[in-house]
């Protein structure tokens, strides 16, 4: 496995170069440049039984994922993950995983059917779940990583995903009619997250400073994603969300917030989290100009476009009109690897028209 993805020097010299322009988004962010990752279609891969059933077969699905970015010699890092879907807290707190035809797990019931039951939830261990197994995945990919190529941490989603996936919609309920059971839950889920990002960090990495994640470096330790955000109003975010999120972020060290909900005003909470160091939304829903104007400094944006959800937004910064926030990560999709290189040639050509 070691030779399955040859990575030469001329590769590893430019990577290099790369993980010192991604640390410039954060340490000099009037003064980088925006990072360009251009995906193209992928060759015939495992099938998801295949790959959930073995390591290699996962780890040769992740090393392939990377192979067209060597040639088209993008901004997108050798990075890999050990992916289990979005609900492995969910399934250490005790519930049943689905697996659908050709995607990822999910949550297939909620383990908590009432809120009066939270109180006598446990914190579950590191090895419940898929966790065993998602260490002992690691521990055979660090063994036939080839070289230059990293892990990324394991999805941990949030504190407000996972306690949503473990009581069910009824927690919108929760909010109302009790409030300190929903707080108890949160706080048990952001204590469980603490302790598998530290023991995920341990396994895969000892920088303290800097993660992978999405194929990019991102100053900090790990991702937060608060899809749910939608379902619940900004206060309840702020009152009973907000500390748990905050606190899980100060615990760890930093990292990035994915939200892809339609309700606009939390947006602004998340850039007053502690050690926050980037932010992707769902740009269908959220104006790339006005998110970037608001967006602090030092805070990276991951702009993920397509051609037919975001062709205004696209046309725009293919036509040299680009924000005035220069610590941007744009993702676009093409065709084929030729096509990606003339996009990929096009859009650093645009940036520079837009710089002088």
């Amino acid at each position: 496995m070691k030779d399955y993805l040859p990575i030469d020097d001329r590769q590893i010299a430019r990577f290099m170069q790369l993980y010192a322009r991604y640390r410039r988004l954060y340490t000099h962010p009037d003064q980088c440049e925006p990072m360009f990752i251009i995906n193209s279609p992928l060759a015939a891969m495992p099938s998801m039984a295949e790959r959930l059933a073995d390591p290699l077969a996962m780890l040769k699905s992740e090393l392939e994922a990377i192979r067209p970015h060597l040639a088209i010699e993008d901004d997108r890092l050798p990075t890999v993950r050990v992916s289990f879907g979005t609900a492995q807290v969910a399934a250490a707190f005790g519930c049943e995983m689905f697996f659908p035809p050709d995607s990822l797990p999910c949550a297939a019931n909620h383990v908590v059917q009432r809120a009066e039951d939270i109180e006598n939830l446990k914190l579950p261990s590191l090895d419940a779940g898929w966790y065993g197994k998602l260490w002992q995945w690691t521990d055979i990919w660090l063994a036939n990583l080839p070289a230059g190529v990293h892990i990324q941490h394991p999805d941990i989603q949030s504190p407000f995903n996972s306690a949503h996936l473990v009581r069910g919609n009824d927690i919108l309920m929760d909010f109302y009619d009790n409030p300190a059971a929903v707080d108890k839950l949160l706080d048990l889920v952001t204590d469980y997250m603490i302790a598998v990002t530290r023991k995920a960090k341990s396994q895969i990495s000892s920088d303290k400073e800097w993660f992978f994640d999405w194929g990019c470096l991102w100053k900090g330790f790990a991702r937060i994603s608060n899809c749910s955000m939608h379902l619940i109003s900004p206060d309840f975010y702020r009152k009973h969300v907000l500390p748990r999120d905050r606190r899980f972020l100060q615990a760890v060290g930093g990292g990035r917030v994915h939200y892809c909900g339609t309700q606009a005003q939390v947006i602004d909470e998340y850039f007053k989290l502690p050690g926050v160091s980037g932010l992707d939304l769902d740009w269908q829903l959220h104006d790339l100009f006005d998110i970037a104007r608001r967006t602090p400094a030092q805070m990276a944006l991951l702009v993920a476009l397509n051609a037919n959800d975001h062709k205004a937004t696209l046309e725009r910064l293919l036509a040299g009109d680009w924000p005035k926030k220069r610590n941007l990560i744009v993702q676009v999709g093409a065709a084929s690897v030729d096509e990606a290189r003339r996009l990929l040639q096009t859009l650093r050509a645009s940036w520079q028209k837009h710089a002088g």
